[in-house]
């Protein structure tokens, strides 16, 4: 049992809630199967336009023709479908032709609803609006003919040559859709004549015939740069058409073309192709494909190029994002329906009613998309239908307003009543309901203007305690309409009866605005604009015009009646400044004066100088005029352009606007609202200032929500700037999503970002959704932001957007170019960028040619990156004269050359200091004889020095490998009837401590270089002065190290074979400078003749000593001093550069004779003496290399 009474309940539920929101939601009643669709046709031909409804029968359907019911008759009638049939389409003027949109019309008990618009054109061809022009080219070149034709449907355009029809697309020859004509490489066999043929369904057209005529090409040919003769236009396209590019170029070399997007995307591969020689079809085109195309002409193997760029739009029809809902809402509740859609160009929003356009009232209202029904009565149960619309097509969406009536709810307020109260003021009563007064919570008073359609309905909710209420912000002298709604907690009662009342007249709210001029220097012509009603606050029946100069007090009055609107004042100075007011009244009294105006009347002078313009002002928005002028037609004299003044009333008059000849409206932005401003404007030529034209104008205020009772308008959305050029950018924005039956109008405001100047904002007036802002500064980043003004509210304005403009290709040439010739035939070129500012180079192109090969046009090109501004010339030939000249390129084009300068190259060097260069420019030296040399140049001196580096490297090695085996060859030589140095003396010499005051001579230095012996230094002195010491690091590679474990063979051998000691010999003290741990330290001796000369004058490890090779290593001698050593500076005596004293290695050693200043040496060395400092008339050199410290002498 439990089951069952669960089933029941679930279909109960179901019944109850399913069923009423399925047959609210998924609104069944009536809609379209098929719709009619646009349909091109030939005359006379027969044509079916479909329409068939579904829903509950019975279903009535109708045709509409342009908004009107179609008349049935013989030729025209509708099938029993639903379907519109035309026997014999006709194309005959006026309202007898059936070319128009269509639409039909459904309706059953439920409501109407209307369909989609359905175009019907009639097949045609008019007659050529563009014909080919006869054109004389060179062989060679390209030529280019076009013609235009608008038909329907879409033309095939071919061309014909000599009556012959061209293929549309060979090697050199294409035909593009659009109607032009491109060949390439003109043969002298394609003179002729040519025409193109159009051709649809409705008939085919033939253009005239132009001639075209091949001249010989001159010989040889000079080198163009490539110039674009055709480049792609603005183009508008809809969805799923071709859209064509053209692009054609001339040049020498042919240049090549190349396609990219300003924006960096990719170009779509698979919808795009390149159609003869550079132009761009893109087929299918879709959403993405829209953007700006920039077309590049290129010379081959250079960076020689210029630009094109054109702008893609992509039209789109509209398409619903958001449907209004189906909806059940009792009486006197409010029913909102949203509606979304959007398209290219933004699709208008309207709403129908049962197949009708609603109309906004009080009651009703339409805004931001929405559809809002007030106080719903019994009447508003119908079908409505958001209809979406722009140049492409609409669609539509409907819904269901359902209203449920109630038995429970208060009868409407009774005897309404309405009194004036003031000008402004008027008193509502009425009594409470009938039925269900107790019932009553609250009372709503609604009020609109009476007369005039579209006006707003305004509300005020009072409590149930009161039956009166006085309405205090009305307007002096207008009729109003009344009525009053009951509240209770279940809904509202229906309304009361309408009441109409008018208001007082009251004395106008503020004066008429003057506009002046002067049509001669004895005249001021005074006119104003009569006042409106919310301002004159009834009829106004006399002007008081008060005038007087600025010098005086006197006040002259001239009362004028209501109806003029002008007034001349004659007999005046010239040459003098008048003040001028007026004021207004009505029957009730006089209205504030205005503020004093001035006016300078002309100078009485004979010379033709400008009449005063026509002048017109005109409020766009709240903080923006619209200025208009027009010279008048009896105005004689020249115009060279405009002065524009306007300042705030009461305010001191700032600076004029410098207006062109050309230009005859400007607009005035960034204004405070409800604000009186002055507004002078002038022409002036060479002879001087004209006659001026005043008027001042009041800007009107920003209606705010709390005035208006309605929200503001949204900003524009999807704002987007691109790029057009150097000097413009398009914008596009989407209109916020709202309907309303007043104008659109938006302002652009736009500057340059980090502008710190508000004066210099410019403020840009437009109905359109997009606006071409030109005039720009070139490579200058801008702001964009737009705000919306309709029916005297403005949006706030939208976020902002930026964008830069293209920098502008160069007008000017290189600066200060000057060429010196470096070698004998190399020359340095070098300038200074053009000076100009926003404008950026990326590349220089250098042409150099001797006259001859200039003669012949046969120039030589270089080619340097923007940030460079040199260039070597290389291999120019001597006895020769080079012309040099410059230009600077970007990516917008190339600018011009600058003038040639000459440099004569002479075989003479010696001449070299005396060559200049002559012509635009002197070439000139280089201050301390340094300039820079380009990338390529300073690429071989590094690859060369960084050769020269190894070399020395691989030099200086090979010398340490030979100074270390000799060091271990050497030989301890003695000379005749000497003595052999005793260990003993020799360890009392290497022990600890210095010596401070010994004196020996120590003859082992060359003649300019002196040794501190005292060992606390390694300082080296010559006749010039100290000489540094080697670092630490060389000290290691190139000093004597001794390899105790090599050579101890080696020495022990040269040890036997030799004299303990030699006279005559020259001594080499040498202190290890590392030692491994298991050796000892050892002080090594070596003798040997000066006339032994054989060694490397550059090596370190010898310093020219002139050993002869043949070294003694007496280790036994050397022995005591190990334990002294620990870590010794080294002292090292320098080459003397004498490179000459090799000798073979083989030569026997000879002695000489001892001098008196080596016995002195021996004779210290032996008693254990030190000398603090020798000097030595050898020149042989002295190597100390220690080991630790110098041991003091004893």
């Amino acid at each position: 049992m439990a089951p069952v009474k669960r089933t029941l309940n679930q279909r109960l539920l179901f019944f109850l809630f399913i069923l009423p929101i399925s047959g609210v939601l998924c609104f069944s009643e009536l809609f379209f199967i098929k719709e009619p669709h646009d349909v091109t046709v030939m005359r006379k031909e027969a044509v079916i336009l479909d329409c068939q409804a579904h829903g509950e029968s019975p279903i009535d359907v109708r045709w509409l023709k342009n908004g009107v019911k179609v008349v049935e008759n013989e030729r025209v009638y509708q099938l029993a479908n639903g379907s519109l049939f035309i026997s014999e389409v006709e194309s005959r003027r006026g309202d007898k032709s059936d070319e128009g949109l269509y639409q039909c019309l459904a309706q059953n008990k439920y409501g109407a609803i209307l369909s989609q618009k359905a175009r019907l054109t009639i097949a045609s061809i008019s007659s050529f609006t563009i014909q080919p022009m006869s054109i004389v080219v060179t062989q060679g070149s390209v030529a280019r003919f076009s013609c235009k034709i608008s038909a329907h449907p879409p033309p095939i355009i071919t061309w014909e040559f000599n009556r012959v029809t061209l293929p549309l697309s060979t090697e050199r020859i294409t035909v593009l859709p659009s109607g032009v004509l491109q060949i390439h490489g003109v043969q002298r066999s394609d003179a002729g004549n040519y025409r193109c043929i159009s051709t649809n369904i409705a008939s085919r057209r033939r253009s005239t015939e132009a001639t075209l005529t091949v001249t010989p090409a001159p010989n040889p040919q000079l080198p163009q740069r490539p110039r674009i003769i055709a480049g792609p236009q603005n183009i508008s396209m809809s969805l799923h058409q071709t859209a064509i590019l053209e692009c054609m170029a001339t040049g020498n070399p042919r240049p090549i073309i190349s396609w990219s997007r300003a924006d960096s995307k990719s170009i779509d591969v698979y919808n795009t192709k390149v159609l003869g020689n550079g132009n761009l079809i893109i087929t299918d085109i879709k959403p993405q494909h829209g953007g700006i195309y920039m077309c590049r002409a290129t010379t081959p193997g250079t960076r020689n190029y210029t630009v094109a760029a054109a702008n893609v739009t992509v039209l789109a029809p509209p398409s619903l994002v958001e449907w209004p809902e189906s909806l059940t809402r009792p009486r006197a509740g409010t029913a909102r329906f949203v509606c979304q859609a959007e398209g290219v160009p933004t699709p208008l929003i309207s709403w129908l009613k049962n197949g009708e356009k609603v109309q906004s009232n009080g009651r009703i209202k339409m805004y931001n998309s929405k559809l809002v029904i007030n106080q719903i009565i019994p009447e508003d149960d119908a079908i409505y239908q958001c209809q979406a619309e722009n140049e492409q097509g609409s669609v539509l969406a409907m819904a269901r307003l359902i209203v449920v009536m109630s038995e429970d709810r208060p009868s409407a307020p009774r005897n309404i009543r309405a009194d004036t109260v003031s000008s402004s003021a008027i008193l509502l009563a009425w009594e409470r309901p009938l039925y269900n007064a107790d019932k009553v919570i609250a009372y709503s008073v609604h009020y609109m203007k009476a007369e005039g359609l579209n006006n707003e309905e305004y509300q005020v909710v009072i409590g149930n305690d009161t039956t009166r209420y006085i309405i205090d912000d009305l307007e002096p002298a207008h009729n109003y309409t009344f009525y009053v709604v009951a509240y209770m907690p279940m809904g509202a009662s229906r309304m009361s009866d309408h009441v109409f009342q008018h208001t007082l007249e009251d004395v106008p709210l503020r004066a008429p605005e003057l506009s002046l001029t002067s049509n001669s220097p004895m005249d001021i012509q005074v006119s104003w604009q009569p006042l409106p009603d919310k301002l004159s606050r009834g009829r106004v029946s006399t002007y008081r015009l008060s005038y007087r100069t600025s010098a005086e007090n006197t006040v002259s009055q001239v009362e004028l009646p209501g109806e003029k609107t002008q007034h001349l004042l004659e007999n005046l100075q010239p040459d003098t400044i008048y003040l001028l007011r007026i004021a207004a009244a009505t029957r009730v009294g006089w209205g504030e004066q205005s503020a004093w105006t001035s006016h300078r009347t002309p100078k009485a002078s004979s010379a033709r100088v400008p009449l005063a313009p026509d002048l017109h002002l005109e409020p766009l928005n709240c903080t923006t005029i619209l200025v208009r002028w027009q010279l008048t037609p009896r105005n004689s004299a020249s115009v060279q352009g405009y002065r524009l003044f306007y300042h705030e009333e009461s305010q001191s008059e700032s600076a004029p606007l410098q207006l062109l000849a050309s230009d005859h409206t400007h607009t005035i932005g960034g204004l405070d609202p409800r604000k009186k401003y002055h507004v002078k404007i002038l022409a002036y030529n060479f002879v001087g200032d004209g006659y001026q034209a005043d008027q001042t104008i009041s800007t009107p205020g920003c209606v705010s929500v709390r005035d208006r009772l309605v929200p503001p308008p949204p900003p524009p959305h999807n704002v987007n700037a691109k790029t057009n050029s150097s000097t413009a950018i398009l914008l596009h924005w989407g209109r916020p999503a709202f309907t309303s039956s007043h104008a659109v109008n938006y302002t652009v405001r736009c500057n340059p970002v980090g502008l710190q100047n508000a004066s210099l904002v410019l403020y840009l007036q437009t109905n359109d959704q997009s606006l071409l802002v030109r005039d720009l500064e070139p490579n200058t980043k801008y702001e964009f932001a737009i705000r919306l003004h309709i029916d005297q509210l403005s949006s706030p304005w939208s976020p902002v957007v930026y964008q830069s403009t293209f920098a502008d290709a160069p007008t000017l040439s290189p600066s200060n170019v000057k060429v010196t010739l470096i070698e004998e035939d190399t020359a340095l070129v070098s300038w200074k960028p053009p000076e100009e500012p926003n404008v950026a180079v990326t590349h220089y192109t250098i042409l150099y040619a001797s006259r001859h090969a200039w003669i012949a046009g046969e120039w030589q090109v270089l080619q340097r990156e923007g940030s460079i501004t040199m260039a070597l010339l290389e291999n120019l030939k001597p006895d020769q004269v080079y012309l040099v000249k410059v230009s600077a390129s970007n990516k917008m084009g190339d600018g011009p050359f600058s003038q040639t300068v000459e440099l004569t190259v002479r075989s003479d060097l010696s001449s070299h200091d005396q060559r200049l260069s002559r012509g635009s420019s002197h070439s000139t030296g280089f201050s301390d004889s340094f300039y820079h040399l380009d990338q390529k140049s300073m690429t071989g001196i590094t690859v060369g020095v960084c050769i020269a580096l190894i070399c020395i490297i691989i030099c200086a090695f090979i010398i340490v490998c030979r100074g270390k085996n000799r060091k271990f060859s050497a030989v301890k030589t003695y000379a005749e009837g000497g003595g052999t140095l005793s260990s003993s003396a020799a360890g009392r010499l290497g022990s600890d401590g210095e010596a401070e005051n010994a004196d020996v001579t120590v003859p082992m230095m060359s003649p300019s270089y002196f040794i501190d012996t005292k060992g606390g230094t390694n300082l080296i002195i010559n006749s010039q002065g100290p000489v540094q010491p080697s670092s630490e690091k060389r000290e290691k590679w190139f000093s004597f190290s001794s390899n105790m474990k090599k050579d101890s063979k080696a020495a022990q051998n040269m040890k036997q074979g030799m004299p303990p000691y030699q006279a005559s010999t020259t001594t080499v003290l040498t202190y290890e400078a590392e030692l491994s741990p298991d050796q000892p330290t050892t002080l090594q001796t070596m003798y040997w003749s000066s006339r032994d000369t054989e060694g490397s004058s550059n090596s370190e490890g010898s310093h020219a000593t002139g050993d002869s090779g043949r070294y003694s290593h007496d280790e036994t001698e050397m022995s005591n001093l190990s334990s002294h050593s620990s870590r010794p500076p080294s002292l090292t005596a320098e080459d003397s550069g004498d490179s000459d004293n090799a000798a073979s290695s083989e030569e026997p050693l000879e002695p000489v004779e001892e001098s008196q200043t080596e016995r002195r040496l021996k004779e210290s060395v032996q008693s254990g003496c030190c000398q603090h400092e020798a000097q030595s008339s050898f020149p042989s050199a002295l190597s100390l290399h220690v080991s630790g410290r110098v041991p003091e002498c004893v």
